[in-house]
């Protein structure tokens, strides 16, 4: 399930974890946007996958290669080679901020031939229970420029269709990983 941030109804706790983390600044060109997805996975499994900034193919779709230059940390920039389909071959981003206690990911793109001008991205990562099981609460938000001959609105859906993609992505690889983790090897002896 899918809630983008703009008008729909939500949680009182998605709305808290909102405010505490995914409040951008926004100047006059630019649109930003907050999405969610609930997913039927533990957070530590969707967590593994998302703070791998050395590692965004594992779940993103349109991710064909990353290349980390340097050690993995705050300040690390990756080029990354996006698929074809796209408006664009390569992205240059650097790791903003990474806490694994809080679960919580920045990145901002700082290059490529693209139009993704001054695009900041926060993902934060909650533990919820989903059908009685160990679920996940995932908000990505960002904001980005809105480059010359584009309106807000276009720019913010261009975005928004790219993050649920990644969630949607994101989703299937962690409920993969979960139902794995709780099927028991047989044993054949």
């Amino acid at each position: 399930m899918f809630s983008i941030m703009s008008g729909e109804k939500r949680t009182g706790m998605e709305d808290e974890h909102i405010r505490r983390h995914h409040m951008h600044e926004v100047k006059a060109n630019q649109c930003s946007s907050s999405l969610v997805k609930h997913i039927k996975a533990p957070v530590h499994l969707v967590w593994s996958l998302v703070r791998r900034f050395d590692q965004p193919q594992r779940y993103k779709p349109f991710v064909s290669r990353c290349v980390v230059q340097g050690d993995l940390e705050i300040g690390s920039v990756r080029e990354v080679n996006v698929k074809s389909g796209l408006p664009a071959t390569t992205s240059t981003e650097r790791l903003e901020f990474l806490d694994d206690e809080e679960h919580i990911f920045s990145m901002r793109i700082v290059g490529g031939d693209h139009r993704l001008k001054n695009y900041m991205s926060t993902v934060t990562v909650h533990p919820e229970v989903i059908d009685g099981r160990p679920g996940t609460l995932v908000i990505e938000s960002f904001v980005v420029d809105v480059p010359e001959g584009n309106t807000k609105d276009e720019t913010c859906f261009f975005v928004e269709a790219l993050i649920k993609c990644n969630l949607k992505s994101l989703a299937d690889v962690s409920e993969r990983l979960a139902v794995q983790d709780r099927v028991e090897p047989l044993n054949r002896d």
